[in-house]
């Protein structure tokens, strides 16, 4: 085994003690001022990030909300759409049913006027045939001047009767 020299370790610590006296010196102040620096950037930048959590979370809810909003929106323009729709389908179907009932009212009209037109047509053409036939009749029965007087004499007397 190894034996450590008593000269051999006063050497080594003298070098170590000014190793340490210079790293003191001149080394640990700026590593010691380089490593608060960074972990004063680390911080600040946790303490960012926390920051950015915060607000992402509040505009998430935000985005959420009007999210909600659009959608009850939209909702609402589509409810007063089929309302207008709805609206105008009604008013389209009134309107063609007083249409149709006035277009029914003139047909019902202009079919019984046009049956009382062929109903006044058709007792004239009667009344036509009726004094035409009387005629016939009358020049067949009233032909001969006896008849004539014969039925003259008949009509006086029932006028002659009914006057008592």
């Amino acid at each position: 085994m190894l034996k450590p020299d008593p000269g051999l370790l006063f050497w080594m610590c003298i070098s170590f003690g000014i190793v340490v006296f210079l790293l003191g010196k001149f080394a640990w102040k700026p590593i010691l001022g380089a490593v608060k620096t960074r972990e004063q950037s680390i911080a600040d930048a946790l303490n960012e990030a926390k920051k950015m959590r915060a607000e992402m979370a509040t505009m998430t809810a935000g985005n959420e909300a009007l999210m909600r909003q659009a959608r009850e929106d939209r909702e609402l323009l589509l409810k007063e759409a089929r309302d207008i729709r709805d609206r105008e389908i009604a008013a389209a179907k009134g309107k063609a049913k007083a249409e149709g009932d006035a277009l029914l009212a003139r047909a019902r009209e202009d079919i019984r006027n046009e049956k009382s037109a062929a109903a006044t047509d058709l007792k004239n053409e009667v009344g036509e045939l009726s004094i035409r036939i009387a005629e016939r009749i009358l020049r067949d029965k009233l032909g001969d001047s006896a008849a004539q007087k014969a039925l003259v004499e008949k009509v006086m007397n029932e006028r002659d009767l009914r006057k008592s």
